[in-house]
């Protein structure tokens, strides 16, 4: 079992977009219901549009418009919340990958908005966010665009692959079923795409429930109020993940840390493609995963061949 666990405040940027009060909202509900600070943090360049073009335009400071979003989604907050949230905010000048990764370092959960819907610009959003997701150390929240809470929800939806890239995934969803109240439903695709099943005598279920059982060892005795459903298919798991997030309060899945998130395709394509919030927990190397990774490596030859 893993002992990855996070604490301290809700992070939520602020972007000034016409959805970035809703997911304010979000990440208000998620501070409350943990009873911790809310953060919110805006990004912005020490530079202007301003062009020598068009003199008459005079473009506000970038640092009086990240504090007046700022203000508006405080005030968004106390209408919502009242005084019993803790609220604070941050104006910091950078990027929006540095700003929220530096504001990420002592946060439980950085909430962030998915910018558009579906298509092309739907992927350059999710490896945007999934960037952030792969920096940030904490797991981190895309609210889609336009996303309302359910009337029929079931609970939480993780995904695993039955590596070690789904372990703190795995108990990441379930601390949030249990703070929820919610179930808990594990996805695991046994998918082989432009070729038939060479086990159609259904031995690959027996496979996929093994890899089940492996993955949520000891996390359904740690939390044995959490009623979990396993949900084994053949279907793309994307696909599958889509289809549960349609009534799901939230559907969580695995990444890698570090800077480039060309190795999460899966992960990139559920942030795109969920019509619920989508939680992206980065898996955190450990030193036995190093170790194993160098023995799978050969060792050089010992042997000097002479060229000429």
């Amino acid at each position: 079992m893993s002992s990855w666990t996070r604490t301290g405040p809700v992070v939520v940027e602020v972007d000034g977009s016409a959805d970035g009060l809703r997911v304010v909202g979000y990440a208000g509900e998620v501070a409350v219901r943990a009873g911790v600070e809310l953060v919110l943090v805006a990004a912005y360049h020490g530079y202007s549009s301003y062009s020598a073009m068009v003199p008459v335009y005079a473009p506000q400071v970038p640092a009086v418009a990240a504090e007046e979003m700022l203000a508006e989604a405080v005030g968004f907050v106390r209408r919502q919340f009242g005084e019993e949230l803790k609220v604070s905010t941050v104006a910091r000048e950078g990027s929006r990958l540095k700003v929220l990764q530096r504001a990420a370092r002592d946060a439980r959960v950085v909430v962030v908005a998915r910018e558009h819907a579906s298509g092309p610009a739907g992927i350059v959003s999710a490896q945007g966010n999934l960037a952030v997701a792969g920096r940030a150390g904490c797991p981190v929240i895309v609210v889609a665009p336009g996303w309302r809470p359910a009337t029929a929800e079931y609970g939480v939806v993780v995904g695993i692959d039955g590596t070690p890239l789904s372990l703190e995934a795995v108990e990441f969803a379930f601390r949030t079923a249990a703070d929820r109240g919610r179930e808990l439903t594990v996805v695991h695709s046994h998918h082989v795409p432009y070729r038939r099943l060479a086990a159609d005598d259904g031995t690959w279920q027996e496979r996929a429930a093994l890899t089940v059982s492996e993955t949520l060892a000891g996390w359904d005795e740690e939390y044995p109020q959490v009623k979990v459903t396993r949900l084994l298919t053949t279907r793309p798991v994307v696909a599958t993940l889509a289809r549960e997030s349609q009534h799901a309060d939230l559907v969580v899945v695995g990444a890698h840390t570090g800077p480039l998130p060309i190795g999460d395709p899966v992960a990139r394509r559920t942030i795109a493609e969920m019509t619920c919030p989508v939680a992206i927990v980065a898996h955190h190397v450990t030193s036995a995963e190093r170790d194993r990774r160098r023995r799978e490596i050969p060792a050089p030859s010992d042997i000097i061949a002479t060229t000429y």
